[in-house]
């Protein structure tokens, strides 16, 4: 008599267990947009995060080229973005890319930093359902004044 009682709450039990394991998974895709500041090409000690900035993800069958998932983000305060997706993208190339910059002075698309590549897959080893895409960067207008010195210090285009 006590194993009927126990049957409908296994059954439930079972149940529960099977839709979790059959739900689809959700990824969150995280990204920082800066300003930069130098007109480098990369973040320097000086580069600003921007608040407010979108910013589009964008997947692509990787056979056929045809967009098969979009979504957008814009940043907070600290110039983070965090992206929500649903299921597995495994058969598909996804880039996060800019979109817009509130700030003026600071809007100029950058050709190396506009976009980064991210794999949106639970089937990668990663224990995480968080993917991190390289941080975009917008270029500013002007750069500033202590950029050159700040440059030199970086070494560049020095062999040695």
């Amino acid at each position: 008599m006590a194993k009927l009682r126990l049957l409908p709450v296994v059954a439930a039990l079972c149940l529960a267990l099977a839709g979790v394991a059959l739900a689809a998974p959700k990824f969150v895709i995280q990204g920082r947009v800066y300003c930069d500041t130098c007109r480098a090409g990369f973040e320097t000690v000086v580069s600003q995060y921007i608040p407010g900035a979108k910013v589009k993800l964008q997947c692509r069958h990787y056979e056929t080229d045809s967009i098969e998932h979009t979504a957008e983000g814009v940043t907070d305060g600290t110039g983070t973005y965090n992206i929500e997706v649903e299921d597995n993208h495994e058969e598909e190339i996804c880039e996060v890319s800019l979109v817009q910059s509130p700030v003026p002075g600071c809007s100029e698309v950058s050709g190396t930093r506009n976009r980064a590549r991210v794999l949106v897959t639970g089937r990668n080893g990663l224990a995480s359902d968080v993917r991190y895409a390289n941080s975009l960067g917008f270029l500013k207008d002007e750069p500033l004044k202590e950029c050159g010195l700040l440059l030199q210090q970086y070494a560049l285009g020095v062999d040695g």
